[in-house]
């Protein structure tokens, strides 16, 4: 029982080593990225209206920043988006923040099984690289970041949008 805990992590030690190595960006940009993101997740928590009253999440690709989640009004949403284009390095932002009651946690754990659902199939289908696509999923709807092709692009969307229980695909990509 304990050998197979110690393969899964070297299994998925070694899935994450290859996700890093195949990535178009450098490990500096992705180092970045994932900094940039934490400081935005800081400053949002900070405002005392956004932490009480909405659920908003951010997540950065090679600088371009998409903010995703529930704000009870525009003012909240505006206020998201000013205090994340304050952040220095955010080259592009996607402010896909709905006007809403924050989702139940079962609609969110619905989300994490519909994104590893995604995430599965992108890396599974043999026209598109799943390995160039983040996938981030926000009240059944899709959003896709990464540094791809536009071919790439479409292949990915028309995958996705064919996946039981999507409500929606947005694109979010950077391309080359």
């Amino acid at each position: 029982m304990l050998l197979q805990g110690c393969a899964a992590v070297v299994v998925g030690a070694g899935v994450g080593a290859a996700a890093v190595a195949h990535d178009r960006r450098t490990v500096g940009t992705q180092l970045d990225d994932k900094t940039l993101a934490s400081r935005i997740s800081s400053a949002l928590s900070e405002n005392a209206s956004i932490k009480q009253h909405a659920n908003i999440n951010a997540h950065v690709f090679n600088g371009t920043t998409l903010l995703v989640g529930q704000a009870p009004n525009d003012d909240l949403k505006r206020q998201a988006q000013r205090i994340t284009e304050a952040q220095p390095h955010v080259s592009k932002l996607h402010n896909q923040i709905r006007i809403g009651s924050p989702t139940a946690t079962s609609t969110r754990s619905h989300d994490i099984w519909l994104a590893t659902k995604v995430r599965s199939k992108l890396l599974t289908d043999k026209s598109v690289d799943g390995l160039h696509i983040k996938v981030i999923v926000e009240d059944s709807e899709v959003f896709l970041m990464g540094l791809v092709t536009r071919q790439e692009s479409n292949m990915a969307v028309e995958v996705t949008r064919n996946i039981e229980g999507v409500a929606r695909v947005v694109k979010a990509f950077e391309y080359l």
